[in-house]
């Protein structure tokens, strides 16, 4: 099992900045990818961004041009820089990794507790 566990979360002006952290440890062979999701009360999760392991990302229209995920991949670490912040940003953000225990095994997925985010207008 990957354990997952993040740290970035606060509250933030409308218009400012916050930058994420998530580190995964554990019986660890391989992470394919890692990303960042968030949710609010009575909504579904929904993806914010995802990097691969070669580096290839993607992004939720909503926040192409002012979120930027990246990756260590020798820490095993991802992050997530949050510029230009709204008040619809406001969520839980959880940390999310796919990865393999060994080279024949099958790809696995675990979560992070999640890190609140609070942006006040």
């Amino acid at each position: 099992q990957v354990h997952l566990v993040e740290s970035g979360g606060g509250l933030v002006q409308a218009g400012g900045s916050l930058r994420l952290s998530c580190a995964a440890s554990g019986s660890i062979f391989s992470i394919r990818s890692m990303g960042w999701s968030r949710q609010t009360p009575g909504q579904e999760r929904e993806l914010v961004a995802r990097i691969a392991s070669g580096g290839s990302s993607v992004y939720a229209d909503s926040v192409k041009g002012r979120f930027t995920i990246s990756r260590d991949n020798a820490e095993n670490t991802v992050y997530l820089q949050m510029d230009s912040l709204k008040p619809e940003d406001t969520a839980v953000y959880y940390c999310n990794a796919e990865y393999k225990v060994t080279a024949l095994s099958s790809t696995r997925s675990s979560w992070g507790q999640g890190t609140q985010v609070t942006v006040a207008s």
